[in-house]
């Protein structure tokens, strides 16, 4: 029998709040074959890039005391950043969820739903540009084609399968034809192009001001205001980034709250009032909103791979 190599890092965290560790990260979750982030019997597994290099965490137990393992080079830096991705730095200050009975309700009943951060910006924005502008169905199978093919295995005993995300300069020398394979047009290759050129910029700046990095973001070509406020919604926390031009999101905002379609102007007027907190009131529509009923054909993927 194989011994387990032993985890490079090893808490227990109490989290002081009823936390639900797979629904939390069920959001940085790109569809049930993703190579980042697998539920397993054997606990929650997560790669990550961190400033000392790649890791793996599991984690096991309860909310009485959650079990944080991690292994690679970054496993400290990993392992510690854990109660910031499950929401330990989330503040409700000035969040009024009474001004609507429905997020009133949600509210009450999603105690577990809290803002995480991974703090790592280049691990959000390379699923974000895979999913501009196509269904989520195409950008999870383009994501996992990029991970298998520049993502290195994940390190210590993770589940077969999980990478890590590709550095930088990794999918900087990632072929046209490999590309193509992928399934990934000319107009999101030449944006994740663009973002890996300065991805060193981009993480190294301290971002406590999420609008200063959407605006760093939106300063690289092919980076608009949904994908910005995608990463910072993950990377930082952002509590009041919304996704502008989401094909679905407007919809679901304008049903839940108004019982009607709207466009994004119309969503952004709904939200005003949780100003400073409009991404929150989002999530928690995410959990227990509705969207209209579904009427005529779907928008299908694109099969750029036949092109």
């Amino acid at each position: 029998m194989l011994a387990v190599e032993a985890p490079a890092y090893e808490q227990v965290w109490t989290p002081g709040w009823p936390v639900d560790v797979r629904r939390v990260l069920s959001r940085d979750r790109r569809g049930t074959g993703d190579p980042t982030v697998r539920f397993a019997e054997s606990g929650v597994w997560r790669t990550t890039t961190t400033p000392d290099g790649p890791a793996t965490v599991r984690l096991t137990g309860s909310v009485i005391a959650l079990r944080v393992q991690a292994w690679g080079p970054g496993a400290a830096w990993a392992g510690a950043a854990v109660p910031r991705w499950l929401g330990a730095e989330d503040r409700t200050e000035g969040f009024d969820a009474d001004a609507h009975p429905l997020v009133a309700r949600l509210h009450r009943g999603a105690p577990w739903l809290r803002l995480g951060s991974t703090g790592r910006v280049w691990d959000a924005l390379v699923p974000a540009v895979l999913e501009q502008k196509v269904t989520g169905i195409e950008a999870h199978r383009t994501w996992r084609e990029l991970l298998r093919l520049a993502g290195e295995p994940a390190p210590g005993p993770a589940p077969e399968g999980m990478r890590v995300v590709p550095s930088a300069e990794r999918v900087l020398a990632v072929t046209d034809w490999q590309w193509h394979a992928c399934g990934l047009d000319g107009a999101r290759r030449r944006a994740l192009r663009a973002v890996a050129s300065v991805a060193s910029r981009l993480e190294a700046a301290v971002h406590d001001d999420c609008a200063d990095l959407r605006r760093r973001l939106q300063s690289v070509p092919g980076i608009g205001v949904w994908t910005a406020a995608e990463v910072a919604q993950r990377a930082v926390g952002c509590p009041d980034s919304v996704s502008v031009g989401d094909y679905h999101l407007k919809n679901l905002v304008g049903w839940s709250l108004a019982g009607r379609k709207t466009d994004d102007a119309g969503m952004l007027e709904l939200l005003e009032p949780w100003r400073g907190h409009r991404q929150r009131v989002v999530r928690l529509l995410e959990v227990g909103g509705s969207m209209p009923p579904k009427r005529g054909p779907r928008m299908a993927p694109t099969q750029y791979r036949s092109i």
